[in-house]
């Protein structure tokens, strides 16, 4: 059922009503509408209501998310390579006497188009979850962690699907991209830093 909130969406952190972003205040990393401002200010004076603070997915359980991920994609792929490619690509043979290379270029060609399909599956399971009021992949929500904007907005499908592109990226780079997420203050990879997403937990 539609919850009506696009993904753009945000939250008052005290009295969950949802706004625009241009409607609340920031108090570190707690966003307050024009309603609650003033009398969560008050609170922070007096000491009642400290300025709360993201925690965010650190490497490690990041790594476990990614293996999940990975276990469920394997499957899907192993389905799909098995019932749909087997059926519109014929797996070349080497008959006697005729020239190898030919044959090893059409294995590649059937390599080629296997790894287009695993990567149109993977970046759909991405792009759908992390779009998805979800906002977190199976393997991430399993262990409690979401993606979000700065400032808690919901991802689109387009900018999901880009970050999917942008750990392609981070994995190409001898898989610097992602320990950065180690090192960075708030957790972020390289792709976190070209998308401007976080992955955090509520």
């Amino acid at each position: 059922m539609s919850t009506g909130f696009g993904p753009e969406t945000l939250f008052c952190g005290e009295c969950g009503r949802p706004s625009t972003a241009d409607e609340l205040a920031r108090f570190g990393d707690l966003l307050i509408c024009s309603d609650c401002k003033n009398s969560y200010a008050q609170k922070l004076r007096e000491g009642v209501a400290p300025v709360q603070t993201v925690q965010y997915g650190g490497f490690w359980i990041r790594v476990l998310a990614w293996l999940i991920d990975t276990i469920i994609l394997m499957v899907v792929a192993g389905i799909v390579n098995a019932v749909v490619l087997r059926s519109i690509v014929a797996i070349p043979r080497v008959q006697p006497g005729a020239d190898p290379t030919a044959a090893l270029a059409a294995m590649a060609g059937v390599y080629g188009i296997v790894y287009l399909v695993n990567m149109v599956i993977g970046c759909s399971y991405e792009a759908f979850f992390v779009s998805s009021p979800l906002c977190a992949t199976p393997g991430k929500l399993a262990l409690g962690m979401k993606v979000l904007r700065t400032g808690g907005a919901r991802l689109t499908l387009g900018r999901a699907a880009g970050r999917y592109f942008a750990k392609v990226l981070s994995a190409m780079i001898l898989g610097i991209g992602f320990i950065m997420a180690g090192i960075d203050s708030q957790k972020r990879g390289l792709h976190d830093m070209i998308c401007d997403t976080r992955v955090v937990r509520p």
